[in-house]
């Protein structure tokens, strides 16, 4: 955030990607006794399970113990840490003096990186306040061991971050009105607390949380056609699998700027790795007899469901055919080979359903073995990195500049509508 309260800054690097565009990243920063630590901690209690608080005390102190220089070695394993935390899933705090001509890079380069809303506060605390509160803390050891004078070597007067990156909280903002700030204008007051990676969430639990293409949000997102044509990976190199063909060879063609971001998540996939093609362009006609093909079987299946709820839950593994993102030429069906064409272990076939799969289709399924895991984050980052949304409940799909990932890259309109092959 910037001076104005209510800024908040957002990135998605194609290079160096961290988080999800549903994760929040939050930077307390402060003078020693300016409260960060407590109003972490009260982000986090108020919020509840999904939080991870990254504190430069903690890494610096804790478990480097190591003085606070310009090349601590604390600096990039903050920065690791939040990162990785993000990547999971969590939303995250980082709190700390973390003066800036030390840590502005670290923190620059997280909130740029990160893919969701990223907000920076500055607790500003005149010297005397601070000295008062130290004054307060009912540690004893440590009041003996950190006095007055260290207070005042270590204090610096709105230390801020370049570019106006801060919002600055005056010291009259009680922790309670600090607190409440944060949530709501983090939106941590409206966010989902995200499960522990060690906990497996049912699926009910797990579709309660996710985007459907079913959502009206994504429907609501307009189109602004950028015309750009249809072009066929099999022209370009790639591995295409014949599962999914047509007789008019349609299943190949994609957007010329998808196949772009194909041929660049391509060339980040380590040595002896590469991409499966599997499905790109799918016909509208083709598109509604997959919808209500899979529709029908839930029917069968559910008979006590209505209508509604059918078009729900047939949305989790087939969009809807107004909005799909394959008959737009922005989606595509991809897997993980060897260099020998081999299919890698990535934890069940290419388009199971839930069904089928005991929901190991959805990319962050818990059931999963290690090579499936390894093998399907390695995908999910090349193409994120690229500059693909994957769709949740399909580890296998990704599009972009279509409506869904306008929705959840914020974006206010797509780029890619309906299209027919010519």
């Amino acid at each position: 955030m910037t001076g104005t309260p209510s800024r908040a800054h957002r990135h998605a690097s194609t290079t160096a990607a961290a988080g999800r565009p549903d994760t929040r990243l939050v930077v307390i920063r402060g003078n020693s006794a300016s409260g960060k630590s407590s109003v972490a901690q009260g982000l986090r209690d108020h919020h509840g399970r999904g939080i991870a608080i990254v504190s430069q005390d903690v890494i610096r102190r804790n478990v480097l113990r190591e003085h606070d220089t310009a090349r601590g070695a604390n600096i990039a394993l903050l920065g690791n840490i939040a990162r990785e935390a993000l990547n999971t899933g969590f939303h995250v705090v980082l709190e700390g003096i973390l003066y800036a001509d030390r840590y502005s890079h670290m923190i620059t380069s997280l909130v740029r990186d990160h893919r969701g809303v990223s907000s920076c506060y500055y607790l500003d605390v005149p010297l005397e306040t601070t000295f008062a509160r130290h004054a307060s803390k009912a540690d004893a050891a440590y009041l003996e061991q950190v006095t007055d004078n260290h207070l005042a070597s270590w204090y610096r007067k709105l230390d801020l971050l370049p570019d106006g990156l801060e919002t600055v909280l005056p010291a009259d903002s009680t922790r309670q009105d600090t607190i409440a700030r944060i949530l709501r204008e983090t939106g941590l007051a409206s966010a989902s607390s995200i499960p522990p990676p060690q906990c497996k969430p049912s699926q009910g639990d797990a579709m309660e949380s996710l985007v459907l293409m079913s959502d009206p949000r994504v429907a609501a997102i307009p189109v602004r056609e950028c015309g750009e044509p249809l072009v066929d990976v099999r022209d370009h190199g790639f591995r295409v699998d014949p599962r999914k063909q047509d007789p008019l060879g349609a299943f190949t063609h994609v957007r010329e700027g998808v196949l772009a971001r194909l041929e660049h998540a391509r060339s980040l996939l380590p040595a002896g790795t590469d991409l499966l093609f599997i499905e790109g362009y799918r016909p509208l006609a083709l598109q509604q007899h997959y919808f209500t093909a899979y529709r029908d079987e839930l029917a069968v299946a559910h008979p006590d469901w209505g209508a509604e709820q059918l078009h729900h839950a047939a949305s989790r593994y087939v969009s809807p055919p107004e909005i799909a993102p394959h008959s737009a030429g922005a989606a595509v069906d991809v897997t993980l080979v060897d260099q020998d064409g081999h299919e890698l272990d990535l934890g069940t076939r290419v388009n199971a359903s839930p069904e089928e799969s005991d929901g190991a289709c959805f990319t962050h399924a818990p059931n999963l073995s290690d090579p499936a895991y390894f093998h399907r984050t390695l995908l999910l980052n090349a193409m994120e990195d690229a500059g693909f949304t994957n769709y949740a409940t399909e580890f296998w799909h990704y599009s972009t500049s279509d409506r869904y990932d306008a929705l959840m890259r914020q974006e206010p309109h797509a780029l890619y509508g309906a299209i027919e092959l010519p």
